[in-house]
């Protein structure tokens, strides 16, 4: 089976890209915008609409295999590439790669033109990460089409993985809407939640006020409204709100950070992103440092690393020293779904968790290409995306798992038993 041609659609992302420098310097929230001079590179405005860019394969038998490309909400932070342009990143594919893959053949996605980073070759310049990104869904969509398989059993078969047909725990987040949202996911049974999106010391509050109070709010909740039965993971992202309000003071970070979750009993507590030192080296020395601190005051917290993290070296680079007990990997960031793939796997070979992440800010083709990568390398935990309407990204990557799985089973001849319930984290 071979490609045709190429098509391209431009869409949105469904949320928006944030400049998280001018939101975490505390730029004045006016309605749903922001008021004020953006600080991160390649932002006009504060807060402006996600923009995609669909890619279609067209093989010969008419199929044709779509991958959207873009860029995460917090562009340009932590390393990350600038807002995504889809006028100049369809100029990219048709100048520089429609020539290689107008008339290749579709074989293994591993060894495809496009889905390694080097696809350029020697003195072509480099694919954009947002770019691998889509065309490597586009190109694992083709191979699973072509071998009359789901993408999950692509995955499983060229990595030497094992089949297993059940469902990866999921992980919401709540955007601003963090107590409506909250209450939505404890009804519908979210395995981890709720994000919160601590993203300003407002939020936090001095020496972690705030926090510590909604932090409480979730889990009584939890009590509440919930299923008796029901046992969450309390993930919470604080985007380095608390290295700010503590300026860094690691001490006092992990002493705050311990009194908080000393209140959340019996739930396993998650804290993403407490700091944000500013480099790689100074982030990964800042969680070894933490995690110190914490294991000192017989702290249980699950430390996540997210900024400084974002391609696979960075992830290896973070996996080797186990800064952190979870690492996300953050696809749009990582590039190839092949990288993200080799990305849940280095954490699995080094014994830390894997958070196979992405953005509020992707589309509904990308979260269901995310579901069958989480479904063939077993991550902790999938976020549920795109969007921040909880409701949205469950059905989108919640649906897409349990489809697949029923799928898994009848090839296998497994029980078909088992629908969308809370797998325990």
């Amino acid at each position: 089976m071979r490609v045709r041609d190429l098509l391209f659609a431009e869409g949105l992302g469904a949320y928006w890209y944030d400049d998280q420098a001018a939101i975490r310097a505390g730029a004045r929230q006016e309605g749903f915008r922001y008021e004020g001079t953006p600080l991160t590179p390649g932002f006009r405005t504060i807060r402006g609409p996600a923009r995609a860019l669909s890619i279609g394969l067209q093989l010969e038998d008419g199929f044709v295999a779509w991958g959207d490309a873009m860029t995460v909400q917090y562009a340009g932070a932590g390393g990350r590439e600038p807002p995504f342009d889809p006028a100049a990143a369809r100029d990219f594919v048709e100048r520089e790669l429609a020539p290689r893959l107008r008339g290749s053949e579709v074989g293994s996605f591993r060894e495809a033109p496009v889905a390694p980073p080097a696809a350029g070759g020697q003195g072509s310049p480099a694919v954009p990460r947002a770019l691998q990104y889509g065309l490597s869904q586009a190109t694992l969509a083709a191979v699973a089409h072509a071998r009359r398989v789901t993408r999950a059993e692509v995955i499983c078969e060229e990595w030497r993985l094992p089949v297993v047909a059940e469902r990866v725990p999921l992980f919401a987040q709540s955007g601003d809407e963090r107590h409506l949202n909250a209450e939505k996911m404890i009804l519908k049974r979210v395995d981890v939640l709720p994000h919160g999106l601590i993203n300003n010391r407002e939020k936090f509050g001095r020496r972690g006020e705030r926090f510590a109070e909604y932090a409480a709010w979730v889990a009584r909740r939890v009590r509440e409204i919930g299923d008796v039965d029901y046992v969450p993971v309390l993930h919470f992202d604080l985007y380095g709100t608390a290295g700010v309000e503590f300026e860094g003071d690691v001490e006092a970070i992990g002493a705050c950070l311990a009194r908080i979750e000393s209140s959340l009993q019996p739930y396993r507590v998650r804290i993403e992103t407490p700091f944000d030192f500013g480099s790689q080296r100074a982030q990964i020395d800042g969680f070894l440092r933490l995690r110190a601190v914490l294991g000192r005051l017989g702290s249980r917290i699950e430390l996540v690393a997210d900024e400084w993290c974002d391609t696979l070296e960075d992830v290896r680079a973070f996996a080797r020293e186990r800064a952190a007990h979870l690492l996300q990997v953050k696809m749009p960031d990582m590039g190839s779904l092949a990288d993200s793939v080799e990305a849940v796997l280095e954490c699995q070979r080094q014994g830390i968790g894997a958070y196979l992440g992405g953005s509020c800010a992707e589309t509904d083709l990308s979260a269901r290409a995310a579901a069958h990568v989480a479904l063939a390398t077993r991550p902790a935990m999938v976020l549920a995306k795109p969007g921040m309407g909880v409701d949205e990204g469950l059905a989108i990557v919640g649906n897409e798992m349990s489809r697949t799985v029923a799928e898994l089973r009848a090839r296998s001849g497994q029980s078909q038993s088992g629908g969308f319930q809370t797998i325990s984290a």
